[in-house]
C-alpha cells in the first residue's frame, strides 16, 4: 500500500534525526523542528498545526506534473517527490495557524546542489500556487526573477513546458500559455522578472532562483513588500551557494542557520539546507551523500564521483566542485583559507574588554582615501602549552562609498548595532580618527607592538611611536607574508584562532587568493577589485609579528628583520 504524503513527510524526518537517512547538521535541525512542533501542536498554547489535507494538496498536484527534460520526459512520465522533497513541499503548505487555517511558513530557503531537481520543483510550486492554491488565490501574482534572462527561465521554462503537456489542466481551470506568461481565467498570471518586479506588484509567489548572484537584495526585498496585501504568500528561495559570502543570499543563509539552531526566532521562515558537516571530508563518498539528496536519481553517481577525483587532483577545480555540488561558500574560485575552519573559530560571546591584561599585536591597513582601512588586533594567551589567539576587527570606509547602491554589504555592516565598519564623514577616510581610535587602545590595552605596512602608514606610526608603542614596518613581501599567512591557517586548522564573527573580517579573508610558488611560498591577492582583502592583509601582518615571537613576553631581538621606527635591524 503506497504512504500517504504526511507520512512520508514524518518517516523522512523520523529516519534523519535516528541517522537511517544521510543528513548533515541543518537538515538534521530542519527535521528536528519539525517533529518537535508536531509534539507541541496538541498543546492549546502552540498557535500551529500540521493539516495533513493542506499538505497532501500540492504534493499530489506536483505529482501529475510531467517531466519535460532528459530521459523521463522522452518516457512520458510524471514528477514523482522524494521523500526530502515530500518532506519540503509538506513543510511549506502543511503548517498553518490553527486561528484562520492560512500558512504559517512566508518564506522558503532552500539550498540545494546542482541537478538535485531544483528547477521542476519550484515550477511545480509556481504552478499549484496559480492554479490550485487552497484557498485559491483570486488574481494570483506569480514571478521567477533572477538577475538575468536567461536564469529567470530556468524555473519560468519547465513551469511552462508542464502547463502546455497537461491539457487536463489547462481546459479545467482556463489556463492559457503565452510565450513569456501563464494565466487563468480567475486573472492570475505566472511571468519571468529580471531584476525585480514593478513597484505595483502584488505578489503571490516570488521564486528567486540562484539567490547566490544576486550583489543586492533588491529583487528579495520587492518580492517581500509586495506580499504584504496578500493572505498567505510566500517568498521562495532556491538556490546553491556561491562565491560571494558578502551577498544577500549568504546572509540569509546565516539567518536561517540561526532559526534552525533555535538563537534567531522566526516562525514563517522554513528552510532546507543540503551541504557537508565541517567535519567531513569533502573528498569522500560521505560528502557526496550528505550534499547531494537526489545522489543516484537525477544525479549521476559515477559521473559525480569522477568530478570529485578531478577536484581533488587540479586544484583549479576544487572550489567549483566544492560551492555546486557540495554547497561550501567558497568567496574566491581558488580560495586561500578554509572557511569552515575558520567559520567553527568563531564564538559571539568574546569582547575585546575580556583581554585587558593580555599581550596585544596590532596591524593595520590603510588604503588610499577611498577605500577601505582596517585596524586588527591579536590577543594570545598560552592553553596547555600552546598560543591562542583571539582576533578583533575594526574597519573604516569613507560614508560616500558606503551609501553607494552596490555596496548594500557595506551599509549592512555599518547599519549592524554596533556597527562593525564605521562611516568615515565625507567622501575620504579620515585617518586622524583612525589614530585617534589607535591611541585609545595604546592607553587600554598591553600593546606589544603594531605593526604596519608603510604605503599609507608611515607617517601616522611616526606619531603613535612617540607614545612609546613599539611600531614594526612589516614589508608586504613574500618572505614576510608567506610564514605568517601558513602560521595563520595552522592556527586555524588547530582551532588555536578565536574570533566573534565580524563580518568584515571574514569577508575579506574569503576573497583572499594565494597560489603557491615553486618554493611553496604564498603572497594575498584578490580576484577582482571589488572584493577586498584589507582586514585580511591587516591580519596576516599581524601574524608576521605574532609567529615570530610566540612568547607573548618576548621582546624583539636585534634578529628580528624587521624596519623599527628609527632602528633598522636587517
Amino acid at each position: 500500500m503506497t504512504q500517504s504524503f504526511p507520512t512520508v513527510c514524518h518517516k523522512y524526518a523520523s529516519d534523519v534525526v535516528a541517522g537511517r537517512a544521510p543528513a548533515c547538521r541543518w537538515v538534521k535541525l530542519a527535521c528536528q523542528r519539525h517533529l518537535a512542533d508536531l509534539d507541541r501542536s496538541t498543546d492549546a498554547s502552540f498557535p500551529y498545526r500540521f493539516d495533513e489535507a493542506k499538505a497532501t494538496r500540492p504534493c499530489r498536484f506536483i505529482q501529475a506534473l510531467p517531466h519535460v527534460k532528459g530521459r523521463w520526459a522522452a518516457e512520458r512520465q510524471l514528477l514523482r517527490l522524494e521523500p526530502w522533497q515530500v518532506f519540503i513541499v509538506a513543510n511549506i503548505f502543511g503548517w498553518v495557524r490553527k486561528d484562520n487555517g492560512l500558512r504559517k511558513h512566508r518564506q522558503a530557503f532552500l539550498l540545494i546542489p546542482r541537478k538535485n531537481g531544483k528547477s521542476p520543483l519550484a515550477a511545480g510550486i509556481g504552478l499549484y500556487m496559480l492554479t490550485c492554491d487552497d484557498p485559491v488565490e483570486v488574481g494570483a501574482e506569480i514571478y521567477c526573477g533572477a538577475t538575468s534572462e536567461k536564469q529567470a527561465w530556468e524555473v519560468f521554462r519547465p513551469a511552462k513546458l508542464m502547463a502546455d503537456k497537461t491539457p487536463d489542466l489547462q481546459s479545467a481551470l482556463g489556463v492559457s500559455i503565452n510565450a513569456k506568461s501563464i494565466v487563468t481565467a480567475n486573472g492570475s498570471r505566472f511571468e519571468p522578472v529580471i531584476g525585480k518586479p514593478g513597484d505595483g506588484a502584488s505578489v503571490s509567489l516570488g521564486i528567486c532562483d540562484e539567490y547566490h548572484e544576486a550583489d543586492t537584495a533588491i529583487l528579495y526585498d520587492t518580492f517581500k513588500t509586495g506580499m504584504v496585501g496578500r493572505q498567505q504568500p510566500l517568498l521562495l528561495v532556491i538556490t546553491t551557494a556561491g562565491y560571494n559570502v558578502a551577498s544577500p543570499c549568504h546572509d540569509l543563509q546565516l539567518e536561517a542557520q540561526k532559526v534552525l539552531e533555535g538563537t534567531l526566532e522566526d516562525d514563517q521562515l522554513f528552510s532546507m539546507i543540503f551541504t557537508v558537516d565541517a567535519d567531513t571530508d569533502w573528498t569522500g563518498e560521505e560528502a557526496l551523500r550528505l550534499a547531494n539528496p537526489n545522489l543516484g536519481i537525477s544525479v549521476d553517481e559515477t559521473a559525480l564521483q569522477h568530478d570529485q577525483e578531478q577536484a581533488v587532483q587540479n586544484p583549479a577545480k576544487q572550489n567549483v566542485f566544492k560551492t555546486k555540488h557540495l554547497n561550501i561558500w567558497c568567496n574566491a574560485s581558488s580560495a586561500w583559507l578554509n572557511m569552515q575552519r575558520w567559520k567553527e573559530c568563531e564564538d559571539h560571546s568574546l569582547e575585546p574588554e575580556q583581554f585587558v591584561n593580555d599581550s596585544l599585536v596590532m596591524a593595520v591597513d590603510l588604503a588610499s582615501t577611498t577605500d577601505l582601512s582596517s585596524a586588527v588586533k591579536v590577543f594570545t594567551r598560552t592553553i596547555d602549552g600552546k598560543p591562542h589567539y583571539y582576533i578583533f576587527g575594526r574597519h573604516y570606509l569613507p560614508e560616500a562609498k558606503i551609501g553607494l547602491p552596490e555596496n548594500q554589504h557595506y551599509q549592512r555592516w555599518n547599519l549592524a548595532v554596533p556597527p562593525v565598519l564605521m562611516a568615515t564623514d565625507g567622501a575620504s577616510i579620515d585617518y586622524p580618527l583612525i589614530e585617534r581610535d589607535l591611541r585609545a587602545d595604546i592607553s587600554t590595552y598591553k600593546v606589544r607592538e603594531i605593526c604596519f605596512d608603510k604605503t599609507y602608514a608611515g607617517q601616522m606610526m611616526q606619531q603613535l611611536a612617540a607614545t612609546g608603542v613599539t611600531t614594526v614596518e612589516v614589508p608586504q613581501k613574500v618572505m614576510y607574508l608567506s610564514p605568517a599567512m601558513k602560521a595563520l591557517e595552522a592556527a586555524v586548522a588547530d582551532g588555536r584562532c578565536h574570533h566573534n564573527g565580524d563580518p568584515v573580517l571574514t569577508w575579506c579573508l574569503s576573497n583572499v587568493v594565494a597560489h603557491a610558488d615553486a618554493n611553496d611560498n604564498y603572497f594575498p591577492r584578490k580576484e577582482k577589485p571589488n572584493l577586498k582583502i584589507d582586514a585580511a592583509v591587516a591580519l596576516i601582518t599581524a601574524f608576521a609579528r605574532v609567529a615570530s615571537t610566540p612568547d607573548p613576553n618576548k621582546k624583539p631581538s636585534a634578529n628580528d628583520i624587521y624596519e623599527r621606527r628609527g632602528v633598522r635591524t636587517l
